[in-house]
């Protein structure tokens, strides 16, 4: 298990590697093990940038073993695998610094800490009317109530077919059980049609108006056979019971559609293409030409436990994700800085200068502060 450890921290582990350590932290006297082995912080982010990975294995068991520098974490916040959450390790990649890395001297702007996102999303009821949903916050009507964490709506069927909207802002996120059992979890920035209940003997059908969603789908067997069917930007997922997410934000060309458990057939007007788990559909929204990728799961929908996993993400990107979830907009004064990739693991819970801070460290990197809005150059 050690091994499988230092495998998960260094973003190596495999997916039978990853399935086996959820499995064993599934008991607590485990969780308190691996508590034990695990920093805050982790000072490996030198040894990650280079190629000898061994080194950074090296370093990593050297932690481990050494009991007197082992300093012991918060309690594990999650179910399984998520308390590595609190880990954070960055490989910055750098693609158009010179062999002699410069000395940097970093800006640190900053005054006030930038709280990440939490759980609130607004319900859109069938008459128009809104709801606030917000962590702390109960609401209860004839067929769904809410905790303020996660909405839930009672196991019925229909006739009649009535639609309500859960809608997600930047720096919220939220939970959602369909009147199927299917469980829904909405990223930041996303909104997702529903019926209240779904219609006998017809295939349940939602549609992600926008944004991200991870999709746990009550098995067709369940249903007399009824499919299920997800809609979103210019094509549709069909399956029978299954796990996956799709990523389809506004502000980006590409939608993607990734399969965690089961099959699914993602479809338009022009293709149809069947995923195995592990794939990745790609479908670019101006061309509407599709692709079909192996992608590590775990880094495709780790957010969904509070975790960021990045493997060889452009920084482009990777703002996108941080500017939605805190709530912030982010400009790129010096547009090299753009293509810098690294790899991380981080917790979702963390002030926003808690990672742009490592960032800061391993690039030539300078940021400002102006309210909501942070200038990098």
């Amino acid at each position: 298990m050690k091994k499988i450890i230092v495998k998960f921290i260094t973003n190596t582990i495999t997916d039978q590697e990853l399935k086996t350590l959820r499995d064993w932290l599934k008991k607590e006297k485990n969780q308190n093990t691996f508590e034990h082995y695990i920093k805050d912080y982790y000072d490996v982010n030198v040894l990650m940038t280079k190629p000898d990975i061994d080194k950074a294995y090296k370093k990593l068991w050297e932690t481990i073993n050494n009991e007197k520098k082992v300093r012991k974490i918060a309690p594990v916040w999650f179910r399984y695998a998520a308390a590595a959450a609190v880990v954070l390790m960055f490989s910055i990649t750098y693609t158009f610094l010179s062999k002699n890395e410069p000395v940097i001297e970093v800006t640190d702007t900053i005054q006030e800490s930038i709280a990440p996102g939490t759980d609130k999303a607004t319900l859109t009821l069938a008459d128009g009317k809104d709801v606030a949903l917000e962590k702390g916050q109960l609401y209860q009507a004839n067929s769904v109530t809410s905790n303020g964490e996660e909405i839930v709506y009672n196991k019925t069927a229909t006739e009649v077919i009535a639609y309500n909207y859960l809608t997600t802002p930047r720096g919220g996120q939220f939970q959602i059980t369909l009147a199927d059992g299917t469980q829904v979890w909405l990223n930041s920035a996303s909104k997702l049609k529903y019926p209240v209940a779904f219609k006998k003997g017809a295939p349940r059908e939602v549609e992600l108006v926008y944004g991200e969603a991870y999709f746990d789908v009550s098995t067709s067997e369940n249903h007399n056979g009824a499919t299920f069917k997800v809609r979103s930007n210019l094509q549709e997922v069909e399956v029978l019971g299954t796990e996956f997410n799709i990523k389809a934000y506004q502000d980006e060309t590409e939608v993607y559609t990734t399969l965690a458990e089961g099959k699914v057939a993602v479809s338009n007007n022009k293709f149809k293409e069947n995923l195995s788990v592990g794939q990745q559909s790609v479908l670019n929204s101006t061309t509407e030409n599709i692709e079909i990728k192996v992608v590590n799961v775990y880094n495709e929908t780790s957010w969904r436990k509070g975790i960021f996993a990045f493997r060889d993400k452009p920084l482009k990107d990777i703002m996108k994700v941080i500017s939605r979830w805190y709530d912030v907009d982010i400009v790129f004064e010096d547009k090299t800085l753009e293509t810098i990739t690294f790899n991380g693991v981080l917790s979702k819970k963390m002030p926003l200068e808690d990672i742009l801070t490592p960032i800061k460290k391993h690039t030539d990197l300078n940021y400002k502060v102006y309210d909501k809005k942070i200038v990098l150059d």
